[in-house]
């Protein structure tokens, strides 16, 4: 998911289900990026090397075929939550510790 800014228990609450926060960098807005519903969007970084607080490239391709990339910050604040994620999630992540225990 990406946004302009997230409330704190939102941003948490869609880590803990698994999904990534990103928000938009250096002012950008759905707005300003021209964004309607139909674009491609396509995340770059996302395979097991992703940071807390990273930026990440993103290229929106439009409906019109044209393509911009931008920067956009991904908002998994902490190593744990990094771990949350790749389990799918707060649960996947403690019914596994569970298992293994």
């Amino acid at each position: 998911m990406i946004a302009e800014s997230f409330e704190r228990i939102h941003r948490s609450n869609l880590v803990g289900m698994g999904v990534i926060p990103f928000e938009f960098t250096a002012g950008m807005t759905r707005k300003s990026l021209g964004l309607k519903g139909n674009e491609v969007v396509s995340i770059q970084g996302l395979s097991g090397d992703l940071k807390p607080l990273s930026l990440v490239d993103c290229t929106i391709a439009y409906a019109d075929g044209t393509q911009k990339t931008i920067q956009i910050k991904c908002r998994i604040d902490t190593e744990i939550e990094i771990e949350y994620v790749e389990h799918g999630g707060v649960l996947h992540y403690v019914l596994r510790d569970l298992a293994t225990a």
